[in-house]
């Protein structure tokens, strides 16, 4: 376990869209900021799970893939040094007298502030239990559409019934040899429009069927066996790459234990965005305050507001009104960014 006895003035605990602009907005202000984040890659939820998938209430905007907001994001934040640790999760918050104490899996490390940007928190994907199916996972088995290139000219089935299987097959259906979607029950669970699509689509669709069972031959991942979820009726469908998509499991309460006024699922915040913590923040989806709606465009707004907040709290000589972006970024130091 790594630890280190420098204390920075904030850190981000969230690596997506939302922590991604306050992380830049910090450096703005010339604060020494780190960022944490549990996945292997920043973005959050969009870049893991909806990458291909446009955005329309991004400011500025008429219509971006969620991918190309996320590398704009980065490419900002890239002005600043900020030591960037992922594949890192907090699992202890403590207020100690002049700051925070921040242990996760891997280490020790200390903050005059903290700013939560968690989203919905840290999740994982509902795994496929059959047997045989862990070894294929990587390779013939997935959970995310990173890279629709990944599946051109691929046989590719998606076991799902939401809106993000819907979407992986609607987007897949243009470069894929053959998509086909296994369902569980008869409808779909996805926006009206979506599935109408589907339905009018070259997408074949099995509904009411699951996965069965994989059809493996020579250790060699050659498709999957379905069934009727009524019937004894049984299909094979050939395929290279079989997407899963049973949705995620998420966890927030450890944010209870640690301390935090927590409800429905969120943080709540005043309108400062301060939690009950002293020098503790929330902001984006995590954050819950009267009148609240949460959208993307609400919690770039929030960004900008809990960083001048932490920065007063930990420094009451700063103000909390900052100069116009223009000034702010006149005397700030862009340097390259480090990511760890």
């Amino acid at each position: 376990m790594s630890q280190t006895t420098e204390i920075y003035d904030i850190t981000i605990i969230g690596g997506g869209p939302i922590g991604l602009f306050a992380a830049f907005y910090a450096g703005m202000r010339k604060a020494k900021t780190k960022l944490i984040d549990s996945l292997p890659q920043l973005g959050g939820q969009l870049a893991t799970l909806y990458p291909e998938k446009y955005i329309y209430d991004a400011p500025g905007y008429p219509a971006i893939k969620a991918a190309d907001l996320v590398a704009n994001l980065e490419k900002q934040l890239a002005a600043f040094n900020h030591d960037i640790l992922l594949e890192e999760e907090v699992i202890r918050l403590t207020r100690k007298e002049d700051y925070l104490e921040l242990e996760t899996t891997k280490g020790i490390h200390y903050s005059k502030s903290v700013i939560f940007a968690i989203g919905n928190g840290s999740f994982q994907p509902r795994r496929l239990t059959l047997d045989e199916a862990e070894q294929f996972e990587g390779r013939n088995i997935h959970y995310y559409v990173k890279d629709m290139q990944d599946f051109a000219d691929k046989r590719v089935v998606i076991a799902g019934g939401g809106d993000s299987a819907i979407d992986w097959a609607l987007m897949l259906e243009q470069v894929a040899n053959k998509v086909s979607i296994v369902h569980r029950r008869p409808e779909f669970r996805g926006h009206e429009h979506s599935v109408e699509k589907l339905k009018n689509s070259t997408v074949q669709i099995l509904t009411p069927y699951m996965i069965d069972r994989l059809h493996v031959e020579e250790d060699q991942f050659n498709g999957v066996w379905v069934k009727h979820t009524k019937e004894e009726e049984q299909q094979l469908l050939d395929a290279d790459s079989l997407i899963v998509n049973y949705g995620f499991t998420s966890s927030l309460g450890h944010l209870k234990d640690w301390g935090l006024e927590v409800s429905r699922h969120s943080i709540i915040v005043d309108s400062d965005m301060s939690t009950n913590i002293p020098g503790v923040y929330a902001i984006g989806d995590i954050s819950m305050y009267k009148g609240k709606v949460k959208l993307i465009a609400t919690g770039f707004g929030e960004a900008p507001t809990a960083v001048n907040n932490a920065l007063h709290f930990t420094q009451p000589d700063i103000r909390t009104q900052p100069m116009h972006s223009t000034s702010l970024f006149e005397k700030a130091a862009p340097t390259a960014g480090a990511v760890k």
